[in-house]
């Protein structure tokens, strides 16, 4: 078992232990994906495949943020917000922009990429070395700056 469903799962007992029940619900529903795809895809889920979970639901929680803002619904933005934080509480420590554009560069180099019409290779190599470390928004902007779009 990966150590990142180790610690979700235990963090989960905690939460109950407290009487934490917002912890608890979204710790449960993370837990609900993980499980959904081991049994859709019948294999045990390694640490990467779960920081993607992870990250797609805090990139859900952070549009949800942005329409609950428009709609003038403070309580929900709140609530998404408080999600966010746990979330973001079992991912590794974010690299900051100038570690990403480092790497985004080296890889440019590695791949002789020259333009626009690499930007594919570019990013693909960029996200499988950087992981959730950052986010592909931030990637790709770094990308299409350094290829010169």
């Amino acid at each position: 078992m990966s150590t990142l469903k180790e610690r979700l799962q235990s963090d989960l007992k905690t939460a109950m232990k407290e009487k934490d029940t917002f912890k608890r619900d979204v710790i449960r529903f993370v837990m609900s994906a993980i499980k959904q795809i081991e049994v859709d895809e019948r294999k045990e889920l390694t640490d990467a495949d779960i920081e993607a979970i992870l990250v797609k639901q805090i990139k859900q929680r952070n549009d949800a943020i942005a329409q609950f803002k428009e709609g003038g619904r403070e309580d929900l933005v709140e609530k998404n917000e408080k999600e966010l934080e746990i979330l973001r509480s079992y991912l590794p420590e974010p690299m900051s922009e100038e570690d990403v554009r480092k790497i985004v560069k080296e890889i440019i180099e590695q791949t002789g990429a020259e333009g626009m019409k690499d930007m594919g290779r570019v990013m693909g190599a960029a996200k499988a070395k950087i992981g959730s470390r950052a986010e592909g928004k931030v990637i790709n902007a770094i990308a299409k700056e350094l290829l010169g779009a």
